[in-house]
């Protein structure tokens, strides 16, 4: 089974930005060369309506089999109100609660993002774990796209 990746507003905005566009990219190619399904929620595509065409085109750039659209429910939405009530995450940050709950209601093997200061944050991700456990979900891998690509160039 393809590891499934969720995918947050900032890994497809990071496409085409200076400091996180061969990281984004890479992850990209990977999910079109088959061996990651992205998963991809109603919040991301509500947040990327903003977004100019070219950053919100390129979920178009993925063949509609390595991808999973979920939609939030209100499962969704009670987790995400619990990591905002136990303090892993404020009010104002409602949507990166929301990230956080659609991939760990969904069984995310990992979520990947470039916000550091409200996801991928050492701090945070134990508050939404202990959350996660408390609830009865699994604890939810977070990362960066760089952590997870298969970077075969590089010597280990």
């Amino acid at each position: 089974m393809k590891p499934r990746i969720y995918i947050d507003t900032s890994v497809i905005g990071g496409c085409f930005d200076e400091e996180f566009q061969e990281w984004s990219n890479k992850l990209f190619d990977e999910f079109i060369r088959g061996n990651y399904i992205a998963i991809i929620s109603d919040v991301t595509t509500t947040e990327l309506d903003d977004a100019p065409n070219h950053v919100k085109g390129r979920i178009d750039d993925l063949p509609p089999h390595c991808i999973s659209y979920i939609k939030v429910d209100d499962e969704i939405k009670y987790l995400a109100s619990k990591y905002i009530e136990l303090k892993a995450v404020s009010s104002n940050n409602l949507d990166d609660a929301t990230h956080i709950a659609a991939a760990s209601v969904n069984k995310a093997d990992i979520l990947v993002s470039w916000n550091f200061k409200h996801i991928v944050n050492a701090r945070r991700i134990k508050m939404y774990n202990s959350v996660n456990m408390m609830y009865g979900y699994q604890i939810i891998d977070i990362r960066t796209p760089r952590e997870v690509i298969n970077d075969d160039s590089e010597d280990i």
